[in-house]
């Protein structure tokens, strides 16, 4: 397992939820998956709540607030597109926009 640092992740960075769809107890919403927000703060590490579900040891990952436009997330069938909606994911379900730059 990759082992990932509060300190990698800053308040105002791009950030795209990954789209993976394992199967089991996952806190992340499938609605956000593949979606791009940004960063709005990092809370810390915790123990990662997809393994304590099945009684397993559970690494400390940092949790972060991250906040998505209405629009980015409903897309043209957002009724206030400029609204927005925060949510606290852990860091292994999410990827830098910046790191698809080649």
């Amino acid at each position: 397992m990759v082992r990932l640092q509060v300190t990698e992740w800053q308040s105002g960075a791009e950030v795209r939820v990954k789209h993976m769809m394992p199967p089991g107890h996952i806190r992340t919403p499938s609605y956000l998956r593949g979606k791009t927000g940004t960063i709005e703060r990092v809370l810390g590490p915790f123990p990662n709540p997809e393994d304590l579900a099945y009684g397993h040891k559970a690494p400390a990952l940092p949790l972060l607030r991250v906040t998505f436009s209405m629009r980015e997330v409903w897309g043209d069938t957002a009724e206030q597109p400029d609204d927005t909606l925060e949510a606290e994911i852990y860091a292994h379900w999410l990827e830098r926009v910046s790191d698809d730059a080649t």
